[in-house]
């Protein structure tokens, strides 16, 4: 038996179809108004999204990494003000203002050359993406783009660095002169030791093997290494803190209540350093107002 269907079915269901395919189908991604903020996230799907506020602190309250901190501003500086800088890894003991430190310094160099410089961050797991974000940076020479992703490491089976290593090299058409790259991470080489162990046992040629993963980071022309703090540096940056925010408390209640936090954390570092400001202020009842 032969169904036939009226003018008014027949459209109704070819609707349906096109809705199902433009749901299938991704986004195009809406070109950015870039002077809507300063930072924005990356989404393959929908493009850049302006970040209103930027959680970040003050580079002047960024204790105990001197030497990273100069280092990177300087190479920031250079790239704000269009000249050659590199890509910079920021790898190393957790918690010591390796991500505070990025967004200090383009909040820096960002306000000295007129906001014509753009903090983009962009997800470990979107890193695949990067080719289509060089790709709308490209188009945009009026500003300039730090490429920023936290915590960047690879795991296991993972071949995503592959990716990563020919964005950076930039394939056929080079990096973007407007844009760098950014990353932190608790890895050196972004590897971990039992991955780099495995292909070295496994591979035909262990050295090539291991070079191959192990080359990734020398897409990066800075290495700033961050390490455990002393007592003396948690200590200062405890104060810093606590002078910045005017906590009222003598010095020697402020050194000895931070040792003891630390000694309970079992660690020291600038993370461990504003835990336990935070809890300082709230038991002095000061809001915290550092950025």
């Amino acid at each position: 038996m032969t169904t036939h269907l009226t003018d008014g079915q027949l459209l109704n269901a070819l609707e349906r179809i096109a809705a199902a395919l433009e749901r299938l189908s991704p986004r195009a991604a809406v070109e950015p108004n870039l002077d809507s903020a300063q930072a924005f996230i990356w989404h393959p799907d929908r493009g850049l999204e302006p970040v209103a506020r930027v959680n970040r602190v003050e580079m002047q309250l960024l204790k105990g990494i001197d030497r990273m901190r100069d280092t990177l501003l300087e190479n920031t500086t250079r790239f704000g003000r269009g000249l050659p800088a590199n890509n910079a890894l920021l790898w190393g003991a957790r918690g010591m203002g390796k991500s505070s430190l990025v967004k200090a310094v383009h909040a820096a160099v960002n306000e000295e050359v007129g906001g014509r410089l753009k903090l983009i961050e962009i997800h470990r797991e979107d890193i695949e993406s990067l080719p289509a974000l060089m790709g709308l940076i490209r188009r945009h020479v009026d500003y300039r783009f730090i490429v920023f992703c936290d915590d960047l490491s690879f795991d296991g089976d993972d071949t995503t660095y592959k990716s990563l290593k020919a964005a950076l090299d930039g394939g056929i058409e080079g990096r973007p002169d407007n844009m760098l790259f950014y990353a932190t991470s608790n890895r050196r080489h972004l590897l971990p030791r039992d991955m780099m162990e495995n292909e070295r046992s496994t591979a035909i040629n262990p050295s090539e093997a291991v070079q191959e993963k192990v080359s990734l980071s020398d897409r990066f022309g800075l290495w700033l290494g961050f390490h455990n703090c002393s007592q003396s540096e948690f200590l200062e940056m405890v104060t810093g803190y606590a002078n910045h925010l005017n906590l009222r408390i003598s010095p020697e209640q402020l050194k000895a209540e931070a040792i003891e936090w630390s000694a309970t954390r079992g660690s020291r570092s600038g993370r461990v350093a504003w835990q336990f400001i935070q809890d300082l202020a709230g038991r002095l009842g000061v809001p915290l107002t550092v950025a």
